[in-house]
């Protein structure tokens, strides 16, 4: 079974940080991408960063640019997603999701984790 697992959401203050996780399960990943996308109420999905499993370039969003930082582990098969300086529009349902570096399509969504910043 292909299962991708976020994990690290929660409630801070602006200014504060939080590392998400996303355990990446169920094949071969060595031909995919893992990206980082959010969805706040009201608004469409957003791409946040991305990155290849095999190591290459990362490429993340304007918006966080410079605050966020997309990373992996391959020994334990786990990306993460480390957000600095968060402010109150970070706030949303955070996801990781799978797709094929050929395609850039992604083809498999973890069930997101929530990441909620008071001002």
């Amino acid at each position: 079974q292909v299962q991708l697992v976020e994990s690290g959401g929660g409630l801070v203050q602006a200014g504060g940080s939080l590392r998400l996780s996303c355990a990446a399960s169920g094949r071969t990943w060595s031909d995919y991408i893992m990206g980082w996308f959010r969805q706040a109420p009201g608004k469409e999905r957003e791409f946040i960063a991305a990155m290849r499993w095999s190591g290459g370039s990362t490429y993340y969003a304007d918006s966080v640019k410079g605050r966020f930082t997309a990373s992996g582990d391959v020994a334990k098969n786990t990306v993460y997603l480390q957000m600095n300086s968060l402010k109150p529009e970070d706030t949303a349902v955070y996801y990781c999701a799978a797709g094929l570096a050929t395609t850039l399509t992604y083809d498999y969504w973890g069930q997101g984790t929530q990441v909620t910043v008071s001002s």
